[in-house]
């Protein structure tokens, strides 16, 4: 079972490009972020038309995550639970249950980006980590197999920007945002890319502006994190580089896990 996330900036606007990526890799499950688009208007047929059933969360003009699987889907929740008056569109959920095989739960997330900061973006970022690292303390009780993928907008370590000093300051690499994060992951979660790819430099995602694609400026900010249930399944993971190349493409790559 290949599982993959992808920050599209955008459904509609680079359609042409996401159905291009889909048609060639094939993921089984998707966890899409910044659609950008009410539920209404996300372009559902298209994939259905693929095969996948489609469950979106979305949100006018910003943020918007949607989760698509070739299998059936149960147990689908529409927002982080913990904060009822969270109106953003940034987390989906929902058991997938393929033939066959154990189930294995899906969260798709668009973790705030929190700049400027310090400040009242970057606070809601940090109250939305805790959020997320409580949701993660519930399903491990329930020992089960399960994903966390998304745009986290968390560069991990220094391996995983290309300017570290440069970005010591910002909202994706302070020090309370790498605390927060290493929590949940300390809960006895796995980096799936982390796991495939120990050492080497692997960015998911490359700035439109000062030519950061051609000079290889890039972030690690998309992840994978696997349950301990999950990550006895797993067998590969890695990023689909060769998406950033395209024209008029999203700002990230998609990243993938790939489960026995």
């Amino acid at each position: 079972m290949k599982i993959a996330t992808f920050n599209v900036n955008s459904i509609n606007a680079r359609l042409p490009r996401i159905l291009e990526w889909f048609d060639k890799e094939k993921p089984d499950v998707v966890v899409l972020q910044e659609i950008k688009c009410v539920d209404e208007k996300f372009p559902a047929l298209e994939f259905e038309d693929r095969g996948y059933n489609v469950e979106v969360h979305g949100q006018k003009t910003y943020n918007g995550v949607a989760l698509l699987s070739k299998f059936p889907v149960d147990d689908v929740t529409r927002g982080l639970p913990g904060d009822k008056d969270d109106e953003q569109a940034r987390y989906i959920e929902a058991v997938i249950m393929p033939d066959g095989a154990e189930p294995v739960r899906v969260g798709g997330l668009y973790l705030p980006n929190g700049n400027p900061a310090p400040g009242p973006k970057y606070d809601y970022k940090l109250k939305w980590m805790k959020r997320l690292k409580k949701h993660a303390e519930k399903l491990l009780k329930n020992e089960e197999a399960f994903v966390l993928a998304g745009d986290y907008n968390v560069i991990q370590q220094a391996e995983d920007v290309y300017d570290p000093k440069g970005w010591a300051d910002d909202a994706l690499f302070r020090m309370e945002t790498r605390e927060a994060f290493r929590e949940i992951l300390y809960l006895g979660l796995t980096d799936a890319i982390r796991q495939a790819i120990p050492a080497a430099v692997t960015y998911t995602f490359w700035d439109y502006q000062r030519g950061a694609w051609e000079k290889d400026h890039g972030l690690r900010i998309d992840h994978l994190l696997l349950s301990p249930q999950a990550a006895d399944r797993f067998k590969a993971a890695g990023v689909d580089r060769w998406t950033r190349g395209k024209e008029k493409p999203s700002d990230h790559i998609p990243a993938w896990v790939e489960l026995s």
